[in-house]
């Protein structure tokens, strides 16, 4: 098992701009660097319904060989699509006998939703409608 210390953010961090989404500013190449395979590895529908399958979990895991039959593909396909998972940092497994227990680690998904999140805004509240943005150049009342 890994020791790699992972670092959770919290709302106090975001408050004060360590992450800005990518409505807020452009990514920096170091930042655009560490998400790219995360998002590759989401763009996959295999293994956006294995992440899916994986969190939507009641008790937070899931065995292979429960992921497994719902697909129509080998084992050996499966386990390499989780393999992808894992080393985007989106999974974590934990091998008990002869099987292999996946589960989410909440805080990758947590961060890409941050990211991927607009920059809050007093007039977008839930059940409100959005009003669309006046093309650069053009003033609210103009009438063409």
């Amino acid at each position: 098992m890994s020791k790699q210390e992972l670092v959770v953010l919290d709302q106090d961090d975001e408050a004060e701009g360590c992450c800005p989404t990518l409505l807020s500013a452009p990514l920096g190449e170091d930042q655009a660097a560490e998400l790219a395979p995360v998002f590759k590895a989401l763009g996959d529908p295999v293994r956006l319904r294995l992440l899916s399958m994986i969190a939507s979990q009641q008790g937070g895991e899931i065995c292979v060989c429960d992921l497994t039959p719902a697909f129509e593909l080998s084992q050996p396909t499966i386990s390499h699509h989780l393999k992808l998972l894992k080393q985007a940092g989106l999974i974590a497994s934990e091998r008990r006998g002869t099987w292999v227990y996946y589960r989410l680690l909440p805080e990758k998904t947590d961060r890409l939703a941050a990211i991927l999140t607009r920059p809050g805004d007093p007039k977008d509240q839930p059940g409100q409608p959005r009003q669309p943005r006046q093309p650069r150049g053009e003033s609210a009342g103009a009438v063409s």
